[in-house]
């Protein structure tokens, strides 16, 4: 499933630069993250990069955009082809 920045961002600027399908971006208040880019960093890392350096643990799993790991995998692939 993609991941969603929360309410708590306090706009730290840590997880843009840190994402490899460059799914970070800032919206109106807070960053945001394109779930059409978000595969978990799947194909990159073993664990999502954005998630690794948030300082307050404001990214969590985006219900809204469930998908399994397989369905990640082939995100990546797509996007990567």
């Amino acid at each position: 499933m993609a991941l969603l920045i929360t309410d708590d961002c306090i706009n730290c600027d840590m997880c843009p630069s840190e994402c490899p399908n460059e799914a970070i971006s800032m919206g109106a208040e807070i960053y945001q993250i394109d779930p059409s880019r978000c595969t978990e960093c799947v194909g990159h890392y073993d664990e999502p990069s954005c998630v690794a350096v948030c300082p307050i643990e404001c990214i969590e799993p985006d219900p809204a955009h469930k998908e399994s790991l397989d369905a990640l995998a082939d995100k990546f692939a797509a996007m990567y082809a």
